[in-house]
């Protein structure tokens, strides 16, 4: 099985409370040197066997049209997720 990842960001002119809140915790839970945080979504999408262009192209309009709410959010990546970053990331966890 293959995986896509679609990252999504609000845009920079549109305020991010969440992301505001992130960042005054930061420094009163001892992490320092942090100037700013935004958050954001990350969505993994599974198809079966390998992924093709083809799958790469239709989870772009995926993004694009529900992925995404385009008036206050960008689309900022499109990726096939590779097996050896998926198992990082699982071990993070």
């Amino acid at each position: 099985m293959g995986s896509i990842v679609v990252d999504v960001m609000l845009k920079p002119e549109i305020l991010d409370p969440q992301g505001q809140a992130v960042g005054g915790a930061l420094p009163r839970l001892g992490f320092s040197g942090f100037t700013d945080v935004r958050q954001g979504k990350r969505f993994v999408l599974t198809v079966d066997g390998d992924v093709t262009d083809e799958h790469l192209a239709a989870a772009r309009e995926a993004a694009e049209k529900l992925l995404s709410n385009p008036v206050i959010e960008d689309v900022v990546s499109v990726r096939v997720l590779e097996q050896d970053s998926e198992q990082d990331e699982d071990a993070e966890q």
